[in-house]
């Protein structure tokens, strides 16, 4: 094995294991000592990697986007009615008892905490939000189509605001340490927009 992929490879360890370590703490609970000891990197070996903690946080981000958005595209691109495939999206945001949007999301976990924090971050997961409500805007506009979703007025706010209603619900689920709130925004959701 090569030194560069030996150093990509431990470069994606690092973000890996920092990620369910930021999932768990949130980005400010989380030092370098704890990141390299998830990784089993050497201490001190953080810099040959990442010039700061946000660089790791902006790196961490980008990751976190493009799956989220890849795993996105690859439901938008089933040969399904709309309606079909937003339920299958949804069913991933409300998970299993174990593990919802609630304990999974960077963007639950970290908006309100980046925010303010770091404007590079909050810019990547805006970006990212941004995406995801574009892509479902296209649904809603794919739904109303085929018949399977009710035609909306405006689809690009439409799927903005029903992207923020599942945002606000995983926050709640999170808050309340119940799924609930998710399986209301899935009620609701079916009924709103699904014909």
């Amino acid at each position: 094995m090569t030194e560069q992929r030996k150093s990509e490879q431990t470069r994606a360890r690092i973000l890996e294991r920092g990620r369910a370590l930021v999932l768990e703490r949130g980005f400010g609970g989380v030092g370098l000592k704890g990141i390299l000891a998830a990784a089993d990197v050497p201490k001190g070996s953080f810099y040959y990697y990442f010039p700061s903690k946000e660089a790791f946080g902006c790196a961490l981000l980008e990751g976190y986007v493009t799956e989220y958005v890849a795993a996105l595209d690859a439901i938008i691109a089933l040969p399904q009615p709309a309606a079909t495939r937003m339920e299958r999206y949804f069913n991933g945001a409300l998970g299993t008892e174990a593990a919802t949007m609630a304990d999974r999301c960077l963007v639950v976990k970290l908006a309100a905490e980046i925010a303010d924090l770091s404007e590079d971050m909050r810019q990547i997961l805006d970006a990212g939000v941004a995406q995801v409500c574009t892509r479902l805007s296209a649904l809603l506009r794919e739904g109303a189509e085929d018949g399977s979703v009710a035609l909306q007025s405006d689809p690009e706010r439409s799927g903005a605001m029903l992207y923020a209603q599942w945002l606000g619900a995983a926050i709640h689920a999170k808050l309340s340490r119940n799924r609930l709130p998710l399986e209301q925004a899935m009620e609701d959701t079916r009924a709103r927009f699904f014909t």
